[in-house]
């Protein structure tokens, strides 16, 4: 976890704005935490990190200067990973091609501690999500920040169940075509990381064991799925469960369904929606209890209205009205959140009693081993990024940093 710094040349911070020093910080890592913590962040990544007392000359430590940042007891957590989520500040990304788009919700979640996000569609038709495909690949290209890296898209839909579209819209849901797929991955190769059907649908067995073949996340959701259907395509290749007990069949003693099966089986790594809508915090507790192995995952599925008041907004096509915080369609179902990633955090915690080590994993780690980033990303350690969120003791944020870079 930590060295001595003894026998090491100290690296000085320049003025490029991507070369930190945290100190004073309590530091989540993989091993625990580093009390007193150090963080040296190099040309963006993360060089080194420990307590103060394996630096040798304490006179290395100089909290007057503009580059290192006095952390005053709180808490530097890995930046978080939302790999569910379809907007915010009156912005969807079903409608990426539009100018800005993108960067607008970037930094509106890269303010509120996403440092990595996975563009999240809706069910649509094929030339819909074949344009925020484009938007989105040419974004990427052309090497784009305005906060949170969109490292991908997460396709919800349109294969999922008539019998629970949710606050998605019916008229597009179509039956798996892994053809379309195959198009997409030629075009915009490894651009899709997760995608989101129901697995009782037919077809949807050989959809997943492409999906796994390819390395792209095969997530059930808005599901009529058996318990029985749930196992088949774990066997198939599924991996994931999109915001757990929301859209699915629920936990019955006699028939234990979608819901069961994702709390009864290890392999289904376990969304959350932690906004106190969603799910009970009681549920969020139950689910913390069985997935204990890195295989609990916080996002937000937060819609446009992210950032703003009540109001009459859109979901993709939909229309959804905000009342009192709370997103419904005209059907009354509920859709997606308000929620960001900073307050989900802070739910998991103080709400549902997850100790700050685990709701970082939930938040970070896993769900960037789901989306295949955590070579680079979601974990405090050296060569990573140095991709932060900053905390005080009460769980208020105090400050993002993307590559080093302060985005919120």
């Amino acid at each position: 976890m930590s060295n001595s710094r003894s026998d090491r040349q100290h690296s000085q911070p320049d003025d490029n704005g991507s070369n930190l020093r945290f100190v004073n910080a309590k530091i989540v890592t993989p091993e625990g935490v580093i009390e007193n913590g150090v963080c040296e962040v190099i040309d963006g990544k993360i060089d080194w990190i420990g307590s103060v007392d394996d630096i040798s000359d304490q006179k290395e430590i100089d909290v007057q200067s503009q580059h290192v940042i006095d952390a005053q007891g709180g808490w530097l957590l890995p930046g978080f990973v939302d790999i569910h989520v379809h907007g915010g500040m009156g912005e969807d990304f079903m409608d990426a091609s539009k100018p800005d788009v993108l960067a607008k919700i970037a930094a509106f979640h890269g303010a509120n501690g996403s440092t990595s996000m996975l563009a999240t569609t809706m069910t649509a038709s094929h030339a819909m999500i074949d344009d925020v495909l484009e938007a989105v690949w040419h974004y990427r290209k052309q090497g784009e920040k305005h906060g949170a890296h969109i490292e991908g898209v997460h396709l919800e839909g349109p294969f999922i169940s008539p019998k629970w579209p949710g606050a998605q819209n019916p008229e597009h849901i179509s039956p798996p075509r892994t053809d379309w797929l195959i198009d997409w991955e030629a075009r915009f190769p490894g651009l899709i990381r997760q995608l989101t059907l129901a697995p009782e649908r037919e077809g949807a067995l050989d959809t997943i064991a492409w999906l796994r073949a390819n390395g792209i996340t095969a997530a059930l959701g808005h599901t009529d799925a058996s318990y029985e259907e749930v196992l088949a395509a774990i066997d198939a290749g599924l991996t994931h469960a999109v915001h757990t007990f929301n859209a699915m069949t629920p936990l019955h003693h006699r028939k234990p369904g979608t819901a069961g099966a994702v709390l009864g089986q290890g392999e289904i790594v376990a969304e959350v929606i932690a906004d106190g809508i969603h799910v009970h915090p009681g549920a969020i507790q139950l689910l913390a209890k069985v997935k204990t192995d890195g295989n609990l995952v916080l996002v937000t599925d937060a819609m446009s209205a992210a950032g703003l008041g009540d109001g009459d907004y859109f979901l993709g096509d939909l229309p959804v009205v905000v009342k009192d915080g709370v997103a419904l369609t005209q059907g009354g179902a509920l859709a997606g959140s308000r929620l960001t990633m900073a307050e989900g955090f802070r739910f998991l915690v103080q709400e549902a009693r997850l100790s700050v080590e685990r709701a970082s994993d939930a938040a970070s780690g896993a769900p960037a081993r789901q989306a295949g980033l955590y070579e680079f990303t979601g974990s405090i350690q050296p060569g990573k990024r140095a991709d932060f969120v900053l905390m005080d003791a009460a769980l208020e944020l105090r400050g993002v940093w993307a590559e080093g870079v302060k985005i919120g």
